[in-house]
C-alpha cells in the first residue's frame, strides 16, 4: 500500500509537473503569438508617402495623363507587395455624356481562399472644385489628397504589411475608379466604377463575405461615425471594426453615434447583397471635411495621426488583434 500510495503520489507529482510545464509552454507560446501579433505596426509615414506620390501625378481625373500614370503605379505597387493583380478596364458614360476611360485595380492575396474580405478605396479625383467657397475655383480639378488618395494610401500600406506578414486569409484590395464624376441630385452618377465591379466581378462567382470602404480617412482630427447605410447593411461588421478601434485605443476617433447616409462606393456592393461598411469622415451635423471638393484638398490637409488611427484599426482587424 505504501508503495502503491507512493507510486500514485509520484505519478501525481509527475503529472502536476508536466501540467505545470505544459502550461508554462502554452503560456510561452501564447506570449510569443501575442508578441508576433503586436508587432504588426501600421506605418503612417509610409501611408503619407503613398498619398504624396499620388498627388504628385496631378489630379487623377479620368481621361488624363495623370490618371493613366497613377493607374500604372498603383498596379505596380500591388505587384511589388505580392498581390495577384487584375486590371478591370471600362468605358463608362458619365451624367454629362462624357465617356470615361476607367480602370478598377484589384490586388488579391490567397485568391483561392473561399472566405474573403474586400478592402476598397476610390483612386480618382473630382474634376471640379464645385464646393470651393470661391466660385472662381469651381471649374478647377481637385488634388484629392484626402478625398481618394488617403484611402488608397492606407490600403497600399496594408498591402505592404500583408506581404511582410503573410496570412492565410483571403483578402482583396480594390482601387475603384470613377467614383467622383457625379452631380447633385443624381445618385446613379456617382460610384460608377463600383457599380460596374458589383455587376461584373473580376473572377467568376466572386462574392466577398464582408467589405470595408475607406474614404476621406486622412483629415486632421477626423472622427468617424457609424454611417447609416453601413449600419443597415452589416451592423455586425460595424460593431467588429468599431470595437477593434476602441480596443486599439481609438474610441475617441470612432464614435458610436449613427451618422448620416452617404452615397458612396459601398452602396453599390450593398445593392447586390454584399455586407459592406464605410469608414468615412462625415459628421452627422457638420457634413464632410471642410476641404471636400475644394482646391484645399491638398497634402497640407493630411494628418499622419489620423492615418495611423484608421490604418492600425484595419491592420488589427485583419490580424485579429483586439
Amino acid at each position: 500500500m505504501k508503495i502503491k500510495t507512493f507510486t500514485i503520489i509520484s505519478l501525481l507529482c509527475v503529472l502536476l509537473a508536466c501540467g505545470s510545464q505544459r502550461n508554462e509552454n502554452q503560456q510561452s507560446d501564447t506570449d510569443e503569438q501575442t508578441d508576433t501579433k503586436m508587432s504588426i505596426d501600421f506605418n503612417a509615414d509610409s501611408a503619407y508617402q503613398n498619398i504624396e506620390r499620388q498627388v504628385a501625378f496631378g489630379p487623377r481625373v479620368p481621361n488624363t495623363a495623370a490618371h493613366r500614370n497613377c493607374r500604372n503605379w498603383l498596379a505596380d505597387e500591388l505587384k511589388r507587395y505580392g498581390a495577384e493583380v487584375t486590371l478591370q478596364e471600362m468605358k463608362l458614360t458619365a451624367f454629362d455624356g462624357t465617356v470615361l476611360e476607367a480602370t478598377n485595380i484589384i490586388g488579391s492575396y490567397n485568391p483561392d481562399a473561399q472566405n474573403r474580405l474586400l478592402l476598397l478605396a476610390h483612386w480618382d479625383c473630382r474634376p471640379w472644385a464645385d464646393a470651393d467657397p470661391d466660385p472662381a475655383n469651381h471649374k478647377k480639378p481637385v488634388d484629392g489628397a484626402n478625398d481618394g488618395a488617403s484611402g488608397v494610401g492606407v490600403l497600399l500600406e496594408i498591402a505592404r504589411l500583408l506581404h511582410a506578414n503573410p496570412t492565410d486569409k483571403g483578402i482583396d484590395i480594390l482601387f475603384v475608379d470613377a467614383e467622383d464624376w457625379g452631380t447633385e441630385g443624381d445618385d446613379l452618377s456617382w460610384a460608377m466604377g463600383a457599380r460596374y465591379f458589383a455587376a461584373n466581378p473580376h473572377r467568376a462567382g466572386y462574392r466577398p463575405q464582408q467589405a470595408i470602404l475607406l474614404d476621406m480617412v486622412g483629415g486632421k482630427d477626423a472622427v468617424f461615425y457609424r454611417e447609416y447605410f453601413s449600419m443597415s447593411s452589416a451592423p455586425w461588421l460595424v460593431d467588429k471594426v468599431w470595437n477593434t478601434a476602441a480596443n486599439s485605443g481609438y474610441s475617441e476617433r470612432f464614435n458610436n453615434e449613427v451618422g448620416g447616409a452617404v452615397t458612396d462606393d459601398h452602396a453599390e456592393l450593398i445593392k447586390v447583397g454584399i455586407p459592406a461598411i464605410d469608414i468615412i469622415e462625415h459628421h452627422p451635423y457638420n457634413g464632410f471635411n471642410p476641404t471636400w471638393h475644394t482646391i484645399d484638398d491638398t497634402m497640407e490637409s493630411i494628418s499622419r495621426e489620423t492615418l495611423k488611427v484608421v490604418g492600425q484599426t484595419v491592420a488589427n482587424y485583419i490580424y485579429d488583434i483586439h
